[in-house]
Protein backbone atom coordinates (compact mmCIF):
# COMPACT_ATOMS: atom_id res chain seq x y z
CA UNK A 1 0.00 0.00 0.00
CA UNK A 2 1.25 3.35 -1.12
CA UNK A 3 2.20 5.67 1.97
CA UNK A 4 -0.49 9.10 2.17
CA UNK A 5 0.45 11.98 0.21
CA UNK A 6 1.04 14.05 3.76
CA UNK A 7 3.49 11.22 4.83
CA UNK A 8 6.94 13.25 6.23
CA UNK A 9 9.84 12.91 3.69
CA UNK A 10 12.88 13.24 5.96
CA UNK A 11 15.07 12.26 2.49
CA UNK A 12 13.93 15.57 0.67
CA UNK A 13 14.41 17.10 4.09
CA UNK A 14 18.21 16.48 4.49
CA UNK A 15 18.98 17.36 0.81
CA UNK A 16 17.66 20.53 0.89
CA UNK A 17 19.54 21.62 4.36
CA UNK A 18 22.49 20.69 2.49
CA UNK A 19 21.72 22.37 -0.34
CA UNK A 20 21.89 25.11 1.49
CA UNK A 21 24.65 24.55 2.72
CA UNK A 22 26.40 24.14 -0.05
CA UNK A 23 25.00 27.68 -1.16
CA UNK A 24 25.90 29.30 1.91
CA UNK A 25 29.50 27.72 1.05
CA UNK A 26 29.40 29.15 -2.46
CA UNK A 27 28.53 32.65 -1.31
CA UNK A 28 31.50 32.69 0.95
CA UNK A 29 33.68 31.78 -1.64
CA UNK A 30 32.70 34.31 -4.13
CA UNK A 31 33.34 36.78 -0.83
CA UNK A 32 36.79 36.06 -0.90
CA UNK A 33 37.17 35.19 2.72
CA UNK A 34 37.12 31.61 4.02
CA UNK A 35 37.96 32.22 7.51
CA UNK A 36 36.09 34.35 10.16
CA UNK A 37 37.63 37.85 10.97
CA UNK A 38 39.14 38.84 14.53
CA UNK A 39 38.04 40.98 16.44
CA UNK A 40 40.45 43.41 18.48
CA UNK A 41 40.98 40.83 21.47
CA UNK A 42 41.92 37.90 18.97
CA UNK A 43 43.65 39.61 15.76
CA UNK A 44 44.91 42.97 17.47
CA UNK A 45 43.45 46.39 16.25
CA UNK A 46 43.95 49.81 16.95
CA UNK A 47 42.98 52.05 20.31
CA UNK A 48 42.83 56.02 19.57
CA UNK A 49 42.40 58.21 22.43
CA UNK A 50 40.23 61.54 21.35
CA UNK A 51 40.38 65.22 23.68
CA UNK A 52 37.72 67.11 23.13
CA UNK A 53 38.60 71.08 22.62
CA UNK A 54 36.77 74.14 23.82
CA UNK A 55 37.10 77.48 23.17
CA UNK A 56 37.15 78.46 27.21
CA UNK A 57 40.02 75.64 27.85
CA UNK A 58 37.81 74.16 30.64
CA UNK A 59 36.36 70.95 30.61
CA UNK A 60 33.54 70.22 28.11
CA UNK A 61 30.03 69.66 29.33
CA UNK A 62 28.46 65.75 30.36
CA UNK A 63 26.03 66.51 27.78
CA UNK A 64 28.10 67.41 24.78
CA UNK A 65 30.30 64.49 25.79
CA UNK A 66 27.66 61.89 25.75
CA UNK A 67 25.98 62.83 22.56
CA UNK A 68 29.39 63.04 20.97
CA UNK A 69 29.88 58.92 21.99
CA UNK A 70 26.45 58.63 20.52
CA UNK A 71 27.60 59.94 17.03
CA UNK A 72 31.15 58.21 16.93
CA UNK A 73 29.13 54.85 18.11
CA UNK A 74 26.18 55.26 15.03
CA UNK A 75 29.86 56.26 12.17
CA UNK A 76 31.05 52.94 13.68
CA UNK A 77 28.05 50.92 12.97
CA UNK A 78 27.23 53.16 9.77
CA UNK A 79 31.04 51.93 8.67
CA UNK A 80 30.04 48.26 9.40
CA UNK A 81 32.36 47.50 11.58
CA UNK A 82 31.54 45.15 14.27
CA UNK A 83 33.19 44.86 17.82
CA UNK A 84 34.38 48.41 18.12
CA UNK A 85 33.65 50.33 21.10
CA UNK A 86 33.30 54.03 21.67
CA UNK A 87 33.74 54.69 25.68
CA UNK A 88 33.71 58.33 27.50
CA UNK A 89 37.20 58.31 29.40
CA UNK A 90 37.25 61.05 32.26
CA UNK A 91 35.75 64.38 31.77
CA UNK A 92 37.24 64.93 28.14
CA UNK A 93 38.45 62.00 26.59
CA UNK A 94 36.73 59.50 24.53
CA UNK A 95 38.78 56.06 24.01
CA UNK A 96 37.84 54.26 20.30
CA UNK A 97 38.68 50.46 20.29
CA UNK A 98 38.59 49.60 16.50
CA UNK A 99 39.51 45.78 16.09
CA UNK A 100 41.47 44.41 12.79
CA UNK A 101 44.52 45.77 10.74
CA UNK A 102 44.43 48.92 8.39
CA UNK A 103 41.84 50.76 10.16
CA UNK A 104 43.74 54.04 10.22
CA UNK A 105 40.26 55.37 7.80
CA UNK A 106 37.91 54.18 10.17
CA UNK A 107 39.73 56.47 13.44
CA UNK A 108 40.13 59.41 11.28
CA UNK A 109 36.48 59.25 10.21
CA UNK A 110 34.89 58.42 13.96
CA UNK A 111 36.54 61.67 15.35
CA UNK A 112 35.88 64.13 12.29
CA UNK A 113 34.14 67.07 13.45
CA UNK A 114 31.66 67.04 10.41
CA UNK A 115 30.62 70.53 10.66
CA UNK A 116 29.03 71.17 7.11
CA UNK A 117 28.37 74.94 5.80
CA UNK A 118 27.18 76.55 3.01
CA UNK A 119 28.88 79.61 1.95
CA UNK A 120 28.87 81.62 -1.35
CA UNK A 121 32.06 82.31 -2.63
CA UNK A 122 33.78 85.74 -2.68
CA UNK A 123 37.34 85.19 -4.22
CA UNK A 124 39.20 82.67 -5.55
CA UNK A 125 43.16 82.16 -6.55
CA UNK A 126 45.60 79.14 -6.26
CA UNK A 127 46.93 78.34 -3.15
CA UNK A 128 50.05 79.67 -2.98
CA UNK A 129 50.75 82.79 -1.13
CA UNK A 130 49.98 85.35 -3.78
CA UNK A 131 51.76 88.71 -1.45
CA UNK A 132 55.00 88.45 0.58
CA UNK A 133 53.79 91.64 2.12
CA UNK A 134 50.47 93.05 3.88
CA UNK A 135 47.55 93.63 2.56
CA UNK A 136 47.81 97.42 1.15
CA UNK A 137 45.78 100.10 3.15
CA UNK A 138 43.26 101.83 1.74
CA UNK A 139 43.09 105.69 1.52
CA UNK A 140 40.08 107.97 2.85
CA UNK A 141 39.52 107.99 -1.25
CA UNK A 142 38.96 104.24 -1.45
CA UNK A 143 42.27 103.76 -3.34
CA UNK A 144 44.95 101.71 -2.90
CA UNK A 145 48.55 103.14 -1.81
CA UNK A 146 51.40 101.98 -0.13
CA UNK A 147 53.08 103.91 2.77
CA UNK A 148 55.48 105.46 0.46
CA UNK A 149 52.13 106.89 -1.66
CA UNK A 150 52.55 104.99 -4.65
CA UNK A 151 50.23 101.76 -6.12
CA UNK A 152 51.53 98.52 -4.91
CA UNK A 153 53.15 96.12 -8.06
CA UNK A 154 52.46 92.58 -8.33
CA UNK A 155 54.51 90.30 -6.50
CA UNK A 156 55.99 87.07 -8.37
CA UNK A 157 55.37 83.93 -7.47
CA UNK A 158 58.56 81.20 -7.37
CA UNK A 159 58.47 80.14 -11.04
CA UNK A 160 59.38 83.81 -11.81
CA UNK A 161 55.78 84.06 -13.58
CA UNK A 162 53.52 86.92 -11.98
CA UNK A 163 51.66 85.71 -8.93
CA UNK A 164 47.87 85.24 -9.71
CA UNK A 165 44.94 87.76 -8.41
CA UNK A 166 42.46 86.65 -6.63
CA UNK A 167 40.37 86.80 -9.64
CA UNK A 168 37.33 85.16 -10.83
CA UNK A 169 38.89 83.12 -13.77
CA UNK A 170 40.85 81.66 -11.48
CA UNK A 171 38.79 79.18 -10.31
CA UNK A 172 39.61 75.96 -9.05
CA UNK A 173 37.77 72.39 -10.25
CA UNK A 174 34.69 71.60 -8.01
CA UNK A 175 32.54 68.86 -7.45
CA UNK A 176 28.71 69.22 -9.47
CA UNK A 177 26.31 70.19 -6.85
CA UNK A 178 23.09 68.69 -8.36
CA UNK A 179 22.07 69.20 -12.32
CA UNK A 180 22.10 72.89 -12.01
CA UNK A 181 25.90 73.21 -11.26
CA UNK A 182 28.81 72.85 -13.23
CA UNK A 183 32.94 72.96 -12.30
CA UNK A 184 34.61 75.31 -13.56
CA UNK A 185 37.65 74.72 -14.82
CA UNK A 186 41.51 75.48 -12.88
CA UNK A 187 44.25 77.51 -14.35
CA UNK A 188 47.24 76.11 -14.53
CA UNK A 189 49.22 76.58 -10.96
CA UNK A 190 51.50 79.56 -11.15
CA UNK A 191 50.44 81.49 -13.50
CA UNK A 192 48.89 84.41 -14.44
CA UNK A 193 45.27 84.47 -14.39
CA UNK A 194 43.93 86.17 -17.58
CA UNK A 195 41.55 88.71 -17.08
CA UNK A 196 37.56 88.32 -17.55
CA UNK A 197 35.56 90.79 -18.87
CA UNK A 198 33.79 92.82 -15.99
CA UNK A 199 30.45 93.31 -15.83
CA UNK A 200 29.18 96.99 -15.98
CA UNK A 201 27.25 96.54 -13.17
CA UNK A 202 30.25 94.36 -10.88
CA UNK A 203 33.95 95.49 -11.52
CA UNK A 204 34.62 92.53 -9.95
CA UNK A 205 38.40 92.13 -12.06
CA UNK A 206 41.47 94.29 -12.19
CA UNK A 207 41.85 96.29 -15.93
CA UNK A 208 44.86 94.49 -17.61
CA UNK A 209 48.08 95.82 -15.86
CA UNK A 210 46.61 97.30 -12.73
CA UNK A 211 47.50 96.21 -9.24
CA UNK A 212 44.45 94.19 -7.29
CA UNK A 213 43.05 97.27 -5.28
CA UNK A 214 40.91 95.52 -2.53
CA UNK A 215 37.52 97.51 -3.48
CA UNK A 216 38.19 95.53 -7.03
CA UNK A 217 39.63 92.40 -6.31
CA UNK A 218 37.59 91.84 -2.89
CA UNK A 219 34.21 93.40 -3.79
CA UNK A 220 31.82 92.41 -1.16
CA UNK A 221 34.55 91.54 1.12
CA UNK A 222 34.95 93.93 4.22
CA UNK A 223 36.93 92.29 6.73
CA UNK A 224 40.46 93.25 5.75
CA UNK A 225 42.23 91.11 8.21
CA UNK A 226 40.89 87.67 5.85
CA UNK A 227 42.14 89.47 3.15
CA UNK A 228 45.31 89.76 4.46
CA UNK A 229 44.96 85.67 5.97
CA UNK A 230 44.04 84.80 2.09
CA UNK A 231 47.01 86.64 0.78
CA UNK A 232 49.27 84.91 2.78
CA UNK A 233 47.48 81.93 3.06
CA UNK A 234 49.34 78.51 1.62
CA UNK A 235 47.31 75.67 0.94
CA UNK A 236 50.20 73.37 -0.62
CA UNK A 237 51.13 72.27 3.09
CA UNK A 238 49.51 68.70 5.21
CA UNK A 239 47.15 70.94 7.50
CA UNK A 240 45.09 72.48 4.71
CA UNK A 241 42.55 73.76 7.65
CA UNK A 242 42.40 77.76 7.81
CA UNK A 243 42.54 79.39 11.05
CA UNK A 244 38.70 80.14 11.95
CA UNK A 245 37.83 78.85 8.83
CA UNK A 246 35.14 76.64 10.63
CA UNK A 247 33.35 78.96 12.76
CA UNK A 248 29.93 79.95 11.81
CA UNK A 249 30.00 82.82 13.79
CA UNK A 250 32.16 84.64 10.93
CA UNK A 251 30.82 86.91 8.41
CA UNK A 252 34.11 86.08 5.99
CA UNK A 253 36.84 83.20 6.26
CA UNK A 254 39.72 81.79 4.20
CA UNK A 255 39.29 78.63 3.61
CA UNK A 256 41.40 75.48 1.58
CA UNK A 257 39.91 73.51 -1.22
CA UNK A 258 40.25 70.10 0.23
CA UNK A 259 41.52 67.97 -2.62
CA UNK A 260 44.29 68.50 -4.94
CA UNK A 261 43.96 67.97 -8.67
CA UNK A 262 46.43 67.98 -11.18
CA UNK A 263 48.88 69.32 -8.48
CA UNK A 264 46.56 72.47 -8.25
CA UNK A 265 44.85 72.99 -4.62
CA UNK A 266 42.64 76.39 -4.68
CA UNK A 267 42.00 78.97 -2.23
CA UNK A 268 38.88 81.41 -1.27
CA UNK A 269 37.28 83.90 0.40
CA UNK A 270 34.02 82.87 1.54
CA UNK A 271 30.66 84.85 2.75
CA UNK A 272 28.59 84.06 5.90
CA UNK A 273 26.89 81.10 6.55
CA UNK A 274 23.78 80.53 4.78
CA UNK A 275 22.86 76.97 5.10
CA UNK A 276 24.17 75.05 8.45
CA UNK A 277 25.06 71.03 7.82
CA UNK A 278 22.01 70.55 11.34
CA UNK A 279 19.56 71.90 8.17
CA UNK A 280 20.81 68.08 5.92
CA UNK A 281 17.80 65.78 6.71
CA UNK A 282 19.16 63.02 5.23
CA UNK A 283 22.59 62.16 3.09
CA UNK A 284 23.13 59.07 1.37
CA UNK A 285 26.03 57.86 -1.39
CA UNK A 286 24.95 57.17 -5.08
CA UNK A 287 26.56 54.97 -7.78
CA UNK A 288 27.29 56.83 -10.97
CA UNK A 289 24.27 57.47 -13.76
CA UNK A 290 24.96 57.45 -17.13
CA UNK A 291 21.36 57.88 -18.45
CA UNK A 292 22.14 62.06 -16.46
CA UNK A 293 25.56 62.33 -17.40
CA UNK A 294 27.12 61.22 -14.01
CA UNK A 295 29.95 59.06 -14.51
CA UNK A 296 31.07 58.76 -10.61
CA UNK A 297 29.94 58.46 -6.88
CA UNK A 298 27.73 60.66 -5.79
CA UNK A 299 26.19 62.17 -2.43
CA UNK A 300 22.36 63.28 -2.40
CA UNK A 301 21.28 65.39 0.36
CA UNK A 302 18.00 66.38 1.49
CA UNK A 303 17.02 69.87 3.63
CA UNK A 304 14.21 69.97 5.86
CA UNK A 305 12.42 72.91 5.48
CA UNK A 306 14.27 75.81 6.27
CA UNK A 307 17.75 74.18 5.03
CA UNK A 308 15.57 74.13 1.71
CA UNK A 309 14.08 77.47 1.75
CA UNK A 310 17.96 79.07 2.50
CA UNK A 311 19.32 77.12 0.17
CA UNK A 312 17.07 78.32 -2.14
CA UNK A 313 18.45 81.89 -1.31
CA UNK A 314 22.27 80.98 -1.69
CA UNK A 315 21.49 79.58 -5.61
CA UNK A 316 19.11 82.30 -6.43
CA UNK A 317 22.26 84.65 -5.17
CA UNK A 318 24.78 82.87 -6.74
CA UNK A 319 23.08 82.70 -10.28
CA UNK A 320 21.98 86.03 -10.13
CA UNK A 321 25.53 86.72 -9.30
CA UNK A 322 26.49 84.45 -12.66
CA UNK A 323 23.98 86.68 -15.17
CA UNK A 324 25.66 89.73 -14.51
CA UNK A 325 29.63 88.34 -14.84
CA UNK A 326 29.56 85.11 -15.66
CA UNK A 327 33.31 84.81 -14.39
CA UNK A 328 32.30 85.97 -11.66
CA UNK A 329 33.48 83.74 -8.55
CA UNK A 330 30.14 85.03 -6.26
CA UNK A 331 28.34 82.57 -9.04
CA UNK A 332 29.74 79.37 -6.72
CA UNK A 333 28.70 77.99 -3.43
CA UNK A 334 30.96 76.42 -1.66
CA UNK A 335 30.40 73.46 0.40
CA UNK A 336 32.61 73.36 3.42
CA UNK A 337 33.23 70.51 5.47
CA UNK A 338 35.13 70.76 8.75
CA UNK A 339 37.08 74.31 8.10
CA UNK A 340 38.11 73.06 3.95
CA UNK A 341 36.27 73.46 1.02
CA UNK A 342 34.70 69.75 -0.47
CA UNK A 343 33.90 71.68 -3.33
CA UNK A 344 32.68 75.14 -4.74
CA UNK A 345 30.41 74.48 -8.01
CA UNK A 346 28.75 77.53 -10.26
CA UNK A 347 25.14 78.12 -10.40
CA UNK A 348 24.70 78.90 -14.24
CA UNK A 349 21.12 76.85 -14.70
CA UNK A 350 19.04 78.60 -12.22
CA UNK A 351 18.19 78.72 -8.68
CA UNK A 352 17.40 75.31 -6.77
CA UNK A 353 14.69 75.70 -4.74
CA UNK A 354 13.53 71.79 -4.53
CA UNK A 355 15.09 71.09 -1.61
CA UNK A 356 17.45 68.43 -2.27
CA UNK A 357 21.01 69.09 -3.25
CA UNK A 358 23.80 66.24 -4.91
CA UNK A 359 27.49 66.20 -4.38
CA UNK A 360 29.93 64.72 -6.89
CA UNK A 361 33.27 64.69 -8.31
CA UNK A 362 36.10 63.16 -10.45
CA UNK A 363 35.66 59.40 -10.75
CA UNK A 364 39.27 58.89 -9.54
CA UNK A 365 38.40 60.70 -6.06
CA UNK A 366 35.43 60.45 -5.91
CA UNK A 367 34.88 57.25 -5.61
CA UNK A 368 32.52 54.51 -3.99
CA UNK A 369 34.61 54.82 -0.65
CA UNK A 370 34.54 58.63 -0.81
CA UNK A 371 30.59 58.88 -0.91
CA UNK A 372 30.26 56.25 1.60
CA UNK A 373 32.29 57.40 4.06
CA UNK A 374 31.20 61.45 3.30
CA UNK A 375 27.63 60.52 3.32
CA UNK A 376 28.06 58.36 6.67
CA UNK A 377 29.66 61.62 8.20
CA UNK A 378 27.09 63.81 6.85
CA UNK A 379 24.33 61.65 8.09
CA UNK A 380 24.58 61.14 11.87
CA UNK A 381 25.20 64.84 12.24
CA UNK A 382 28.33 66.59 13.14
CA UNK A 383 29.77 66.39 16.76
CA UNK A 384 28.96 68.90 19.16
CA UNK A 385 32.64 69.39 20.33
CA UNK A 386 36.34 69.54 18.17
CA UNK A 387 38.34 66.42 18.89
CA UNK A 388 42.15 65.83 18.48
CA UNK A 389 43.84 62.85 18.94
CA UNK A 390 46.03 62.49 21.88
CA UNK A 391 47.27 58.91 21.38
CA UNK A 392 46.88 56.12 18.78
CA UNK A 393 48.09 52.57 19.53
CA UNK A 394 48.25 49.48 17.66
CA UNK A 395 47.30 46.76 19.94
CA UNK A 396 49.51 43.80 19.05
CA UNK A 397 47.53 40.05 18.25
CA UNK A 398 50.07 38.18 20.21
CA UNK A 399 48.21 38.39 23.47
CA UNK A 400 44.67 37.53 21.12
CA UNK A 401 46.70 34.78 19.68
CA UNK A 402 46.96 32.96 22.88
CA UNK A 403 43.61 33.60 23.98
CA UNK A 404 42.17 32.40 20.67
CA UNK A 405 44.10 29.36 20.98
CA UNK A 406 42.85 28.58 24.66
CA UNK A 407 39.10 29.43 23.44
CA UNK A 408 39.68 26.87 20.94
CA UNK A 409 40.74 24.29 23.41
CA UNK A 410 38.00 25.07 25.75
CA UNK A 411 35.77 24.39 22.86
CA UNK A 412 37.44 20.90 22.06
CA UNK A 413 37.26 20.27 25.63
CA UNK A 414 33.68 20.77 25.98
CA UNK A 415 32.58 19.53 22.43
CA UNK A 416 34.40 16.17 23.65
CA UNK A 417 32.86 15.31 26.86
CA UNK A 418 29.35 16.15 25.41
CA UNK A 419 30.05 13.63 22.61
CA UNK A 420 31.39 10.83 25.26
CA UNK A 421 27.98 11.23 26.78
CA UNK A 422 25.86 10.92 24.11
CA UNK A 423 27.86 7.81 23.38
CA UNK A 424 28.48 6.20 26.33
CA UNK A 425 24.24 7.06 27.31
CA UNK A 426 22.57 6.85 24.15
CA UNK A 427 25.11 4.29 22.04
CA UNK A 428 24.19 4.45 18.44
CA UNK A 429 21.62 7.15 18.68
CA UNK A 430 24.52 9.08 20.22
CA UNK A 431 25.80 9.06 16.51
CA UNK A 432 22.84 11.11 16.05
CA UNK A 433 23.35 13.71 18.63
CA UNK A 434 27.34 13.72 17.19
CA UNK A 435 26.35 14.54 13.33
CA UNK A 436 23.71 17.27 14.49
CA UNK A 437 26.64 19.16 16.51
CA UNK A 438 28.77 18.62 13.82
CA UNK A 439 26.02 20.36 11.38
CA UNK A 440 25.06 22.64 13.71
CA UNK A 441 29.14 23.87 13.97
CA UNK A 442 29.44 24.18 10.15
CA UNK A 443 26.47 26.48 9.83
CA UNK A 444 27.65 28.39 12.46
CA UNK A 445 31.28 28.48 10.82
CA UNK A 446 29.80 29.54 7.24
CA UNK A 447 27.16 32.34 9.24
CA UNK A 448 30.29 33.98 10.91
CA UNK A 449 32.44 33.80 8.04
CA UNK A 450 29.21 35.57 5.63
CA UNK A 451 28.55 38.08 8.76
CA UNK A 452 32.16 38.94 8.87
CA UNK A 453 32.31 40.05 4.99
CA UNK A 454 28.84 41.04 4.12
CA UNK A 455 28.39 42.96 7.91
CA UNK A 456 31.58 43.62 9.48
CA UNK A 457 31.16 40.66 12.38
CA UNK A 458 33.97 40.18 13.86
CA UNK A 459 34.81 37.33 16.13
CA UNK A 460 36.30 37.81 19.64
CA UNK A 461 36.62 36.15 22.75
CA UNK A 462 33.18 36.71 24.23
CA UNK A 463 31.68 35.55 20.88
CA UNK A 464 33.61 32.12 21.40
CA UNK A 465 32.40 32.21 24.81
CA UNK A 466 28.99 32.47 23.83
CA UNK A 467 29.48 29.48 20.78
CA UNK A 468 30.67 27.15 23.52
CA UNK A 469 27.69 28.00 26.29
CA UNK A 470 25.79 27.35 23.02
CA UNK A 471 26.79 23.39 22.68
CA UNK A 472 25.29 22.75 25.52
CA UNK A 473 22.06 24.28 24.30
CA UNK A 474 22.45 22.99 21.05
CA UNK A 475 22.66 19.17 22.99
CA UNK A 476 20.20 19.80 25.23
CA UNK A 477 17.69 19.81 22.37
CA UNK A 478 18.78 16.32 21.27
CA UNK A 479 17.97 14.93 24.67
CA UNK A 480 14.65 16.44 24.81
CA UNK A 481 13.57 14.68 21.71
CA UNK A 482 15.56 10.95 22.27
CA UNK A 483 13.95 11.20 25.93
CA UNK A 484 10.44 12.00 24.35
CA UNK A 485 11.21 8.80 21.94
CA UNK A 486 12.10 7.23 24.87
CA UNK A 487 9.34 7.05 26.49
CA UNK A 488 6.68 5.92 23.69
CA UNK A 489 8.59 3.27 23.28
CA UNK A 490 8.62 2.16 27.03
CA UNK A 491 5.12 2.57 26.95
CA UNK A 492 5.43 -0.47 23.78
CA UNK A 493 4.93 1.57 20.67
CA UNK A 494 6.24 0.72 17.41
CA UNK A 495 9.67 2.67 16.54
CA UNK A 496 7.90 4.10 13.39
CA UNK A 497 5.25 5.60 14.63
CA UNK A 498 6.35 6.86 18.10
CA UNK A 499 9.12 9.05 15.83
CA UNK A 500 6.36 11.17 14.63
CA UNK A 501 4.86 11.03 17.83
CA UNK A 502 7.46 11.80 20.20
CA UNK A 503 8.19 14.85 17.85
CA UNK A 504 5.31 16.26 18.36
CA UNK A 505 5.71 16.21 22.10
CA UNK A 506 8.84 17.72 22.13
CA UNK A 507 9.31 20.31 19.69
CA UNK A 508 6.66 22.10 21.40
CA UNK A 509 8.79 22.09 24.30
CA UNK A 510 12.01 22.50 22.02
CA UNK A 511 10.72 25.59 20.70
CA UNK A 512 9.79 27.21 24.04
CA UNK A 513 13.33 26.96 25.48
CA UNK A 514 14.98 28.10 22.57
CA UNK A 515 12.46 31.27 22.58
CA UNK A 516 13.50 31.89 26.33
CA UNK A 517 17.23 31.61 25.57
CA UNK A 518 16.88 33.90 22.48
CA UNK A 519 14.66 36.36 24.08
CA UNK A 520 17.21 36.74 27.14
CA UNK A 521 19.91 37.56 24.55
CA UNK A 522 18.10 39.46 22.57
CA UNK A 523 17.13 41.77 26.17
CA UNK A 524 21.15 41.45 26.76
CA UNK A 525 22.50 42.66 23.26
CA UNK A 526 20.54 45.89 23.97
CA UNK A 527 21.25 46.74 26.93
CA UNK A 528 24.91 45.28 27.35
CA UNK A 529 27.57 46.87 25.39
CA UNK A 530 31.47 46.23 24.63
CA UNK A 531 31.96 41.81 25.41
CA UNK A 532 28.99 40.94 27.01
CA UNK A 533 26.63 42.17 23.81
CA UNK A 534 29.35 40.24 21.55
CA UNK A 535 28.34 37.05 23.93
CA UNK A 536 25.13 37.84 23.78
CA UNK A 537 24.88 38.10 20.24
CA UNK A 538 26.85 34.59 19.73
CA UNK A 539 24.44 32.67 21.81
CA UNK A 540 21.38 34.18 19.87
CA UNK A 541 22.71 32.92 16.44
CA UNK A 542 23.52 30.03 18.17
CA UNK A 543 19.88 29.13 19.46
CA UNK A 544 18.68 30.29 15.82
CA UNK A 545 20.62 27.67 13.89
CA UNK A 546 20.08 24.80 16.99
CA UNK A 547 16.35 25.37 16.08
CA UNK A 548 17.29 24.67 12.04
CA UNK A 549 19.42 22.21 12.66
CA UNK A 550 17.38 19.99 15.23
CA UNK A 551 14.06 20.44 12.91
CA UNK A 552 15.88 19.98 9.32
CA UNK A 553 18.38 17.61 10.21
CA UNK A 554 18.09 15.42 13.37
CA UNK A 555 14.58 14.68 13.48
CA UNK A 556 14.57 14.04 9.29
CA UNK A 557 18.05 11.26 10.33
CA UNK A 558 16.13 9.81 12.86
CA UNK A 559 13.45 8.84 10.70
CA UNK A 560 15.48 7.62 8.29
CA UNK A 561 17.38 5.30 10.80
CA UNK A 562 14.14 4.34 12.23
CA UNK A 563 13.66 2.41 8.97
CA UNK A 564 16.94 0.52 9.09
CA UNK A 565 17.16 -3.35 10.63
CA UNK A 566 19.60 -1.78 13.62
CA UNK A 567 17.47 1.06 15.05
CA UNK A 568 14.33 -0.50 14.14
CA UNK A 569 14.99 -3.69 15.44
CA UNK A 570 16.41 -2.43 18.73
CA UNK A 571 19.67 -3.96 18.04
CA UNK A 572 21.79 -3.54 22.06
CA UNK A 573 24.08 -0.94 20.40
CA UNK A 574 21.29 1.27 18.76
CA UNK A 575 20.07 3.07 22.33
CA UNK A 576 16.71 1.83 21.82
CA UNK A 577 17.31 -1.62 23.14
CA UNK A 578 14.06 -3.03 24.24
CA UNK A 579 15.44 -4.89 27.24
CA UNK A 580 17.58 -1.28 28.28
CA UNK A 581 14.23 0.27 28.25
CA UNK A 582 12.67 -2.32 30.58
CA UNK A 583 10.02 -3.43 27.87
CA UNK A 584 10.26 -7.04 26.04
CA UNK A 585 11.15 -6.76 21.97
CA UNK A 586 8.45 -7.15 19.42
CA UNK A 587 7.33 -10.10 17.83
CA UNK A 588 7.99 -10.01 14.03
CA UNK A 589 4.08 -10.79 13.51
CA UNK A 590 3.18 -8.31 15.33
CA UNK A 591 5.28 -5.61 13.67
CA UNK A 592 3.33 -6.84 10.44
CA UNK A 593 0.30 -6.62 12.23
CA UNK A 594 0.72 -3.46 13.21
CA UNK A 595 -0.30 -3.90 16.75
CA UNK A 596 1.99 -4.17 19.86
CA UNK A 597 2.32 -7.25 22.43
CA UNK A 598 4.34 -8.02 25.55
CA UNK A 599 6.98 -10.90 25.20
Amino acid sequence: MAPPSNAPKPGRTLLALFATMVVLAGVAVWQGQTTPKLGLDLAGGTTVTLTAKTSSGKNPPSQQMDQAVKIMTKRVNGLGVSDAEVAKQGSNNIVVNVPGEGQSRVVSLIGTTAKLQFRQVFAVADGKPTSATPAPSTSPTGKAKEKDGKSPSPSASPSGSASPSASASATPRGKALSGALTAPTPTPSGSASPPASPSPTSPLVPPTGQPPGPEQTYAGVTDKAVITQFEALNCYTDNRRAPGSNDPKRKFVAACDQDEENGQVAKYILGPVRVLGENVDGANAMPPNSQQGQASWSVSLDFDGKGGRQFGEVTTDAYGAYQQNPNSPQAQVAIVLDGQVVSAPSIREGAITGGTASIDGPPDSFDQRYATDLANVLKYGALPLEFTQSSIDEVSSTLGSDQLTGGLIAGAIGLGLVVLYCMFYYRGLGLVAVSSLIVASAITYLAVVILGEGMGFRLSLPHIIGLIVSIGITADSFIVYFERLRDELRAGRRLRPSVETAWKRARRTILVADAVTFLAALVLYFLAVGGVAGFAFAMGLTTLIDIVVVFFFTKPLVALLSRTTFYGRGHPMSGLDPRKLHRAPQKPSAATAGTSQEA
